[in-house]
C-alpha cells in the first residue's frame, strides 16, 4: 500500500488493483462587462472588438432576436442590416437574423430551443464562432442554453435590451428553461463570451418591462446596499413614470452589484447551498408556475420580496419601519403586492420544497435583518409565512 499525504488536497491512494485520485484544480475565466448605447450604430466598435478572428478568417456570427423587441424597436432590424453591410468585409453574419418569442414563452415550449440548436447546425457554427443573443432575459436564458449545449459550448454574447437583463440576470453565468411546470428546471452554468447592456434599448420598453427590473434592484438594496435603497426610495415615482435619466444609473448600479458578486463572490457556479441573491425568490418562482408562467419574473419577485420581508418582520428580524418602507417603496415602484392566486397559501408555501430541491438537497434562503443587513437560515415557520402571504392580502388594494 503507498499513500500519499492524504492531507493535501492533491492525494491519491493506491492499494492492491485500487486507485483512489482526487485532485483540486482551477480554472480561469474572463467575464466581459461592457454598457453602451447604440450598438449597432453610434458604438459598433463596442461589439467589434469582441469578436476575435480566426487565422485568415473572419469571425462567423449568427444572431437572434427578441420578438417583443422587434415590435417595440422597428428599427433594431435594419440597425443589424446595416451593421451586417457595413462590416461586412470583417465580420461573417450568416444566415438571416433569427427572430424568436420574447418572455417565459420561449423558455416554456422546448420547441424554441429545438429551433435554435437546428440553425446552429445548420449554419456550421463552431465552437469559436458565435451566437449573439438579443433582447430580455428570457431569451438569453434560451439562446444561451442552446449555445452552452451545442459542441459543448459556442461563444456567446448577450446584449440585454431589458431594465431586467440590465439590473440582474444577464449579468449571471446561467442559462435555464422551464420544465415540468418548475422554473428553470433545466438549464447549465456556462460564462459567456460577452455582455452588453444596450442602454439606448430601455427606451423602447413598455411600462410594465420597464419597472419590471427595479424589483431586483429592491432586492439588491435590500441586501447589500442601503444607500441604494434610499435612492430608490426617493425616485420611485419618477421611475415609474418612466423617468430613464433617473432610472437608468440605478440600474447600472444593481448591475455591478450583481456582476461583483459573480466574480468576485467565490461561488458563480452556486455550488454552495446558499444563494445570496435569491432572496424573495422561492416564493416567485412558485408564484410564475401558479400563474402559468404569464406573470413577469419582475412582478413575481416584487411579491415575492414582499412576502420575505414580512415574514422577516413577523419573526423579529426586521423592524416594523424598515418592513413597512420596503412595502412601500415596491407599492411606489409600481408593483402590486398581491394577486388572486395567493390565496391559496398552502400551493405557495410548497414553493420551498421545490426551492431545496433547486438548491441542492438543503434549504438556504437569505434574510435580512435590516436594510442591506442580511443572513442565511435554513428552517422556515411555515405558520408564520402563511401569515405573512395573508397580511399582504388584508393590506393590499386588489379586488
Amino acid at each position: 500500500m503507498r499513500i500519499n499525504n492524504s492531507r493535501d488536497k492533491n492525494a491519491s491512494i493506491e492499494l492492491g488493483d485500487n486507485l483512489q485520485v482526487d485532485c483540486e484544480f482551477d480554472v480561469r475565466y474572463m467575464h466581459r462587462l461592457r454598457i453602451t448605447q447604440n450598438v449597432f450604430t453610434d458604438n459598433s466598435d463596442v461589439l467589434l472588438q469582441l469578436l476575435e478572428s480566426p487565422p485568415g478568417k473572419r469571425p462567423k456570427v449568427v444572431i437572434f432576436v427578441d420578438s417583443n423587441l422587434v415590435k417595440a424597436n422597428s428599427r433594431i432590424l435594419d440597425d443589424i442590416a446595416a451593421f451586417k453591410k457595413k462590416y461586412g468585409d470583417h465580420v461573417d453574419m450568416v444566415g438571416d437574423v433569427q427572430i424568436i418569442p420574447g418572455g417565459e414563452v420561449v423558455k416554456s415550449n422546448h420547441r424554441h430551443i429545438e429551433l435554435i440548436l437546428r440553425m446552429i447546425d445548420t449554419l456550421h457554427i463552431c465552437r469559436r464562432s458565435y451566437i449573439v443573443g438579443i433582447g430580455g432575459g428570457a431569451v438569453l436564458d434560451t439562446v444561451g442554453f442552446a449555445a452552452g449545449m451545442a459542441h459543448r459550448g459556442v461563444r456567446f454574447i448577450r446584449i440585454a435590451t431589458t431594465s431586467m437583463a440590465h439590473g440582474d440576470s444577464a449579468m449571471a453565468v446561467k442559462n435555464g428553461m422551464n420544465a415540468f411546470e418548475k422554473k428553470n428546471y433545466l438549464g447549465n452554468f456556462a460564462v459567456p463570451w460577452a455582455i452588453i447592456n444596450d442602454e439606448a434599448m430601455l427606451k423602447s420598453l413598455s411600462l410594465e418591462d420597464w419597472i419590471s427590473g427595479f424589483s431586483e434592484c429592491v432586492k439588491v438594496a435590500l441586501l447589500k446596499d442601503k444607500s441604494l435603497f434610499k435612492a430608490l426610495q426617493e425616485n420611485a415615482s419618477s421611475i415609474a413614470s418612466r423617468n430613464i435619466d433617473v432610472g437608468v444609473p440605478l440600474l447600472r448600479r444593481s448591475g455591478m452589484i450583481h456582476f461583483d458578486h459573480i466574480t468576485k463572490g467565490g461561488d458563480p457556479f452556486e455550488a454552495k447551498a446558499a444563494r445570496p441573491l435569491d432572496f424573495g425568490h422561492w416564493a416567485a418562482h412558485k408564484l410564475e408556475q401558479m400563474c402559468a408562467f404569464k406573470l413577469p419574473h419582475g412582478h413575481a419577485v416584487a411579491i415575492g420580496l414582499a412576502i420575505d420581508v414580512t415574514y422577516a418582520n413577523l419573526m423579529g428580524f426586521l423592524s416594523d419601519h424598515e418592513h413597512q418602507q420596503t412595502l412601500a417603496c415596491l407599492k411606489s415602484l409600481g408593483f402590486v403586492l398581491y394577486l388572486e392566486e395567493m390565496r391559496h397559501v398552502t400551493e405557495m408555501i410548497s414553493g420551498l420544497e421545490e426551492f431545496r430541491e433547486h438548491l441542492g438537497g438543503e434549504l438556504t434562503i437569505p434574510m435580512i435583518s435590516a436594510i442591506g443587513e442580511c443572513f442565511d437560515i435554513t428552517e422556515i415557520n411555515t405558520e408564520k409565512m402563511r401569515e405573512a402571504i395573508n397580511y399582504l392580502q388584508t393590506t393590499s388594494t386588489y379586488n
